[in-house]
């Protein structure tokens, strides 16, 4: 035990003498490194920091304006739908109704947003918080 710990002082100190040396050679490339290690740790601190993802509130679709429109939620459904691109065929598939009954959800959301078309119907529910 007491010869392991001899060699592994011996090992250190021709490290420490290896590392002196390099000092003594190249003290330059050692500060620059130095510094760059710094300005590394320095930049993702700073990162870190200004360009974290904040927490965001979770959308809750303004339920007053929903209310207050007697939209259902069905109709909401058929809406984010809408917003999306859908077709009424392809909203029909998704929430396993009849295209005519999609037609009808359209049409009544078309009155009470009074849109006249779809684009229309969607920018109005989007300035009223309905839908993101």
């Amino acid at each position: 035990m007491l010869y392991g710990a001899l060699l592994a002082l011996g090992a250190v100190g021709l490290q420490w003498l290896d590392y002196q040396s390099l000092v003594r050679r190249a003290p330059q490339t050692l500060y620059i490194g130095l510094v760059a290690a710094g300005f590394l740790a320095l930049g993702v601190f700073v990162g870190n920091r200004l360009f974290r993802a904040l927490p965001t509130q979770p959308f809750n679709g303004n339920p007053q304006a929903q209310t207050a429109l007697g939209i259902s939620a069905r109709e909401l459904t058929v809406l984010h739908e809408l917003a999306a691109g859908q077709s009424n065929k392809e909203i029909a598939r998704k929430l396993s109704v009849s295209p005519h009954t999609v037609k009808t959800h359209v049409a009544r959301l078309y009155d009470k947003l009074q849109a006249t078309r779809r684009t229309d119907a969607v920018r109005k529910a989007r300035e009223l918080g309905l839908i993101e």
